[in-house]
């Protein structure tokens, strides 16, 4: 299986902190990969640099087959690499005052002609692929409604929709399920899994909750100060080898109501035999 992103000794310093150091990395096309962290591990720094949004101090950068960046230099075929890209953000990316098969259909205009995306005038073949989207992620019915009165959730949702009519090859989220509640984050998370498996999409989601991690993604990899400290099979993520890995910040990577108990974070027992308090 041909490698959908490779980082080899990426190294990213900024002034006073270096956020990623020396970080080598392959995610094969077709795999649904977690980027687990707690705040500041270098997670959210990572996978920008994927679609180029930040360049590295030293390294490099392949994405679906193309360099994309060297030692701090973008290559000419980023712009390319880009359109293959769909870049999933915390706070949903949307325009607000746009209705939401607008918003979706933004996703359209690396493949429209420059006057049509000037003026956002979009085909109906187009405007049938975004309304197909939204049906695909449950939201056909705010097609028409302003992108300011969705849910956080719904706006995720939208977003993702967005990457579906894009026809993204590589779908990056930076923390998308951070600001929602547990049932729409779970509604988000299985759309990926959709996305994954009838599009054949490679998903690479940056999360602090380890549950999540467990739950959907067959394998993670785990940042700490900016070196991957974990990358292996999500199953085996107890809280014993988390408290390894972070110490006394491995608490941040459980949402409150999974918080482990004292007994399950001293014993090495598998994930499906721990006990939450």
């Amino acid at each position: 299986m041909p490698d959908a992103v490779v980082t080899r000794h990426l190294t990213k310093q900024f002034a006073n902190c270096l956020a990623l150091d020396d970080v080598s990395l392959r995610v094969a096309e077709g795999e649904m990969v977690a980027l687990l962290g707690a705040s500041g591990s270098g997670k959210s720094t990572l996978l920008r640099h994927l679609p180029g949004f930040v360049t590295g101090t030293r390294g490099e950068v392949e994405v679906l087959g193309q360099t994309i960046q060297q030692d701090g230099r973008l290559t000419s075929s980023i712009r390319q690499v880009r359109r293959q890209i769909g870049f999933v953000f915390q706070q949903f990316n949307l325009i607000n005052r746009l209705p939401v098969i607008t918003n979706v259909l933004i996703g359209q205009l690396p493949q429209t002609s420059w006057w049509r995306s000037f003026l956002m005038r979009f085909s109906m073949s187009q405007r049938q692929q975004a309304l197909q989207a939204l049906i695909s992620v449950g939201m056909e019915q705010t097609t028409w409604q302003r992108a300011s009165t969705l849910s956080g959730g719904q706006q995720q949702r939208a977003a993702l929709a967005r990457c579906l009519v894009q026809g993204a090859r590589l779908v990056l989220a930076d923390e998308p399920i951070a600001s929602l509640d547990p049932e729409s984050s779970r509604k988000v998370m299985e759309l990926f899994v959709m996305m994954n498996r009838q599009h054949n999409c490679t998903v690479l989601v940056s999360l602090h909750q380890v549950e999540f991690a467990i739950r959907y993604f067959p394998r993670t990899i785990a940042l700490n100060a900016g070196r991957v400290v974990y990358d292996g099979p999500s199953s085996d993520l107890t809280p014993a080898l988390l408290a390894e890995l972070y110490g006394s910040e491995a608490h941040e990577l459980f949402t409150p109501a999974c918080q482990p108990s004292p007994e399950a974070a001293s014993t090495s027992a598998h994930p499906a035999s721990l006990s939450f308090v």
